[in-house]
């Protein structure tokens, strides 16, 4: 995570410092490519492999042609040749749900100043959720405000500053479904002055500013929280009304066909306009089992997929969830902002919303919350009924288990002078060849934000020195300390890539940014490196992983990436270890309890291991 020391700089200070993410000379990463897919293939297959990158570098082949068009787009680029590239490509063009697919979710913590409500009861809202919301938002609100001020201070990590870009796409941000390629509407300054509550499906416009900008204190969005629940109560009395909001989960055709359909009405489109220039989300949950919000892993699942995408706007890039029992959680959509980003945000929001807050004075001339109106067309309710299927279908194929090595942690970690983080990334190698007799293609993501604009390269954790070490960890014959040397070297590739990654020397960001100055079906067909079966292979990540350290008040997660593959986030606090393993129902190849038993054990035997070598050296 990163972090600021020294006087606080503005939120922009470092922007011009920052250099521009250069583009890779091709042999370099094709060097770098055919190093990370070894482990993952035969020698007759890595031979085949090896001819398809050396044809394809080649000064008379397709590569160095796309490399000169991406060097053109470098060129023209106003900040960085990928912003484009990764927000259509990764995103964008994405025509499957962002539900579950893209947004990704997260359990924060209690706050011990509202304790959990014991008596709440399906359908009803209580104190303790409206309290907690109200001031949560009112943090909230801060923050947006001080980025408008630019006042937030600039994160900075040891090695030099970080972009701060992205907190221009936390507030007032929303995914628009198009036709081909979905848009972003934004604006910085955000300047809305209000937010959208979700309640029992149905959307509300809350006021939390007045007309002169003046915020609202605590009492009044408390109020205004409680109006909002009470108002949409009434709209619902004695009916039951089609949701909008539900189209969000939809595939994004779908609910493409159903906005254009919507925004034929003029009060459709003034809805709309409600909705995607609003501030942020909250989700006050009432229509939940209170006793789900007894058990974690029964929380995540209600925060990632709600009932088939019930009571969710899940365009907007935050949405706080809030059950009735006080219970928090968020739901992001994930183009606009890396998650490590609104982490950071979340986390100044969870440390504000402790211990006793003076309240402001009241602004005078509030407006009042409102029901946001929808003519709803019997097309468009056949478009929801629809999508609300498939949602369910989705969310039912989806298990998320929760998993924590209690015994130690990143401090523990240390002693044996390595990093956290590369001790985890191998720890996996070693469990799912344990578990599997395999490598497994891998994904760990890794921040770009030392370059203006950046956002994620990918670290290729599976190595060669990760195969041999996962191999040799499972051999009884072999001694300890010959164990760990292997462990030592498999450490050792992982920070090499790791550093690499963090200075624009990956693989991925790259050989996307060629593919993307493609442009016949003539050509592709002559892009021997894609063409080639280990592309695809290596890129069918069966692993995909995430650290979001620290996880004391941050539980997060996600889905998988390939049908036969787990969603891994992890976190490593000073005494623990943390994680979430997310796998489709409906692999055959795939069992979440039972992997993360194993990588329960790996871990274990690594601890013993580390602990043999410091008693014995």
């Amino acid at each position: 995570m990163a972090y600021t020391t020294g006087a606080p700089l503005s939120t922009f200070a470092n922007q011009q410092r920052l250099p521009r993410l250069p583009v890779p000379a091709l042999e370099d990463t094709v060097g770098r490519y055919l190093k990370s897919v070894r482990p993952l293939l035969s020698a007759a297959e890595y031979s085949q492999t090896e001819r398809a990158a050396s044809t394809f570098t080649k000064d008379s082949e397709l590569g160095p042609i796309l490399q000169q068009r991406l060097l053109q787009v470098d060129a023209e680029a106003p900040h960085s040749w990928l912003e484009d590239i990764w927000l259509k490509k990764a995103y964008l063009e994405w025509r499957d749900p962002s539900y579950i697919n893209v947004n990704w979710f997260a359990l924060l913590a209690d706050n011990p100043d509202f304790p959990l409500a014991t008596d709440a009861a399906k359908g009803r809202p209580t104190p303790v959720q409206i309290g907690r919301a109200a001031r949560l938002i009112t943090h909230m609100l801060e923050m947006n405000e001080a980025l408008n001020r630019e006042e937030l201070p600039a994160d900075v990590q040891r090695d030099g500053p970080l972009c701060m870009n992205q907190y221009k796409w936390q507030f007032g941000t929303t995914r628009i479904p198009k036709p081909g390629c979905d848009v972003l509407v934004n604006q910085y300054p955000s300047t809305a002055r209000h937010i959208l509550v979700m309640y029992r499906n149905q959307t509300v416009e809350v006021p939390v500013y007045n007309n002169n900008g003046q915020r609202a204190n605590i009492s009044q969005i408390t109020s205004q929280l409680a109006l909002a629940t009470e108002r949409a109560d009434k709209l619902l009395a004695g009916q039951a009304l089609p949701s909008v909001a539900n189209l969000t989960a939809g595939h994004r055709d779908d609910w493409t066909r159903a906005r254009a359909i919507l925004e034929q009405d003029s009060g459709n489109r003034e809805s709309l306009a409600k909705v995607d220039s609003s501030l942020f989300g909250v989700c006050l949950d009432v229509d939940v089992d209170p006793q789900d919000s007894l058990s974690a892993e029964r929380c995540i699942q209600v925060f990632n997929h709600s009932d088939a995408g019930a009571n969710r706007w899940f365009d907007k890039s935050i949405q706080l969830v809030i059950m009735n029992s006080g219970r928090l959680g968020v739901n992001c959509e994930h183009t606009p902002v890396d998650a490590l980003t609104t982490g950071r945000l979340l986390m100044e929001v969870g440390e504000r919303e402790r211990g006793p807050v003076k309240d402001t004075k009241p602004c005078a001339d509030l407006g009042e919350p409102a029901p946001i109106q929808w003519n709803v067309s019997p097309e468009v309710v056949q478009i929801i009924d629809k999508v609300r299927k498939d949602a369910g279908v989705l969310a039912g194929n989806l298990r998320i288990v929760l998993g924590q090595m209690e015994g130690y942690g990143a401090q523990w970690i240390k002693t044996l002078g390595v990093s956290p983080d590369a001790y985890f990334q191998v720890a996996l190698q070693a469990a799912y060849y344990r578990h599997y007799g395999q490598p497994a293609p891998t994904y760990e993501s890794s921040s770009l934000r030392k370059f203006l604009h950046g956002r994620t390269e990918t670290i290729r954790s599976c190595t060669e020195e990760s195969l041999a070490f996962s191999k040799a960890f499972g051999d009884r014959d072999m001694s300890v300390a010959k164990k760990l040397a292997y462990f030592q070297q498999a450490i050792a590739t992982h920070v090499e890539l790791s550093k690499a990654a963090a200075a624009g020397k990956g693989v991925d960001r790259h050989l996307l940014g060629l593919r993307a100055q493609i442009q016949s079906s003539g050509e592709a067909e002559r892009a021997w490196l894609f063409q080639d079966q280990a592309y695809v292979k290596s890129m069918s990540f069966a692993l995909s992983t995430s650290n979001v350290t620290p996880g004391e008040r941050f539980r997060g997660g996600f889905a998988p990436v390939i049908l036969d593959g787990y969603g891994i986030n992890y976190a490593m606090d000073k005494s623990d270890l943390k994680f979430s393993v997310s796998e489709w129902l409906s692999s055959p190849m795939t069992d979440a309890p039972a992997f993360r038993q194993t990588l329960n054990k790996t871990l274990e035997d690594l601890y013993e291991a580390g602990e043999y070598a410091k008693n014995h050296q």
